[in-house]
């Protein structure tokens, strides 16, 4: 296998939906069974991201992806997510800082606060969380979004990176 990050081909975006699969059962071992069993990005969404360019995966086969959104003038990562047979290989952090770098832009994301791979992780990699004065308009819409889907059952905090840190 190699760890290059490409652009997927259509034919491909099944397995991003398998790579989906696999990273959410970790939600069930930390009681979040809810989480764990969410329904993967639909092939209709996945080929939208594709085809607006801001779909990455890595591997070959695949065993990670990111896709993103541009929200009030930042790359917000939608989704990342690694096959928990790659998972603590430094992928996640590489197409995180993939986006950054070839979109040139601070980063956003909203996650959950106690999960250990989420927030604490993001922290890490130079994600700090927002003060409540400082979540925009877009990433509003976004938390109550996530919020409508049922996730405010567990704490969720929003999170930027203004610039790559040096590994």
């Amino acid at each position: 296998m190699t760890d290059v990050i490409r652009v997927p081909g259509l034919g491909e975006l099944e397995r991003v939906r398998e790579v989906e699969v696999s990273a959410g059962r970790c939600f069930a071992d930390v009681g979040m069974p809810e989480v764990a069993g969410d329904e993967p990005p639909g092939l209709g969404e996945l080929g939208r991201y594709l085809v607006a360019g801001r779909l990455l995966v890595v591997g070959e086969p695949v065993v990670g992806y990111v896709m993103w959104d541009l929200v009030d003038g930042a790359a917000h990562v939608e989704q990342v997510s690694v096959h928990a047979d790659a998972a603590r290989r430094g992928l996640g952090r590489a197409l995180i800082d993939r986006v950054q770098v070839d979109s040139g832009l601070a980063l956003t994301l909203t996650t959950f606060r106690d999960v250990a791979w989420n927030a604490p992780y993001y922290r890490r990699i130079g994600f700090r969380v927002l003060a409540a004065d400082e979540v925009t308009p877009g990433l509003a819409r976004v938390r109550a979004q996530e919020a409508a889907h049922g996730l405010d059952r567990w704490p969720r905090v929003c999170m930027r990176r203004d610039e790559v840190p040096s590994h």
